[in-house]
């Protein structure tokens, strides 16, 4: 398993007009996508896979452990130090951290206050039901898929947690779907998720599962940014988002 460190991609921003003045239409290159962390998976189709979420609360100064299947943290609040194959790392709000499966992590909340943070799992059946950290943390699951994540293929894929800001008054991005699948968590703002020409709000701590097949659309017709973050899962050198449907089985 390689651990790649995190990236940051800007696409540009674009500033909102003044109350009263003409409104201009956010163009796509004002969305803001962070790779918080990601790695590479060799294969995902030995044992079938599922999605999973928890958050997680340490007093402060508290310690736990995880041992699980594939995952990623992301600090929300507070702090935590990870102690991983002999180095520590403190996470801070909004950083993150991959953490193999079978492998230790060493979890310390920070003393400046409670730690929150959420754990994001791509796990096989047989770890669903594991608990994510050990006591005295606070574990509290979010989201489950209830069955395996569909039309994985042979081969590398990519993993990774990404946070996307979408500006206010953002119109609905084109039909498209994912080339793997994703889990979505809204931190802030109110999405518009447009499903088979249904659109819906979806708020903060909303969680939306994207699997390969599902044609979907997102925009943000608030006043403030969408914020979100996406557990996503893409074969490795094909785009995580594909247009339109996906092309018909023969």
């Amino acid at each position: 398993m390689q651990f790649r460190t995190t990236g940051l991609l800007l696409l540009g921003a674009m500033a909102l007009p003044a109350s009263g003045t003409a409104q201009t239409t956010p163009a796509p290159s004002a969305i803001t996508r962070t790779v918080i962390a990601a790695t590479k998976l060799p294969t995902v189709t030995d044992v079938p896979l599922h999605f999973k979420a928890a958050s997680i609360t340490l007093q402060p100064d508290e310690r736990s452990s995880v041992s699980a299947a594939n995952g990623i943290l992301y600090q929300m609040s507070g702090s935590t130090e990870v102690a991983l194959d002999g180095e520590a790392k403190m996470l801070n709000a909004g950083e993150g951290l991959f953490i193999a499966g079978g492998k230790t992590a060493a979890l310390t909340a920070g003393s400046g206050g409670p730690s929150t943070f959420l754990h994001f799992f791509l796990a096989p059946a047989v770890n669903l039901g594991q608990p994510a950290e050990t006591a005295p943390a606070v574990v509290r699951e979010l989201y489950r898929t209830a069955n395996p994540i569909p039309d994985l293929k042979p081969g590398g894929y990519d993993l990774n947690l990404t946070r996307v800001t979408f500006p206010a008054q953002m119109p609905s991005n084109p039909p498209h779907h994912r080339s793997g699948a994703a889990l979505y968590f809204i931190i802030s703002g109110t999405g518009a998720n447009t499903i088979d020409g249904k659109t819906e709000a979806r708020g903060p701590g909303s969680l939306i599962y994207e699997p390969y097949a599902l044609v979907h659309q997102w925009g943000n017709p608030g006043n403030e940014p969408l914020i979100f973050l996406a557990f996503n899962i893409n074969p490795e050198g094909l785009a995580a988002v594909l247009p339109g449907a996906p092309a018909r089985k023969q």
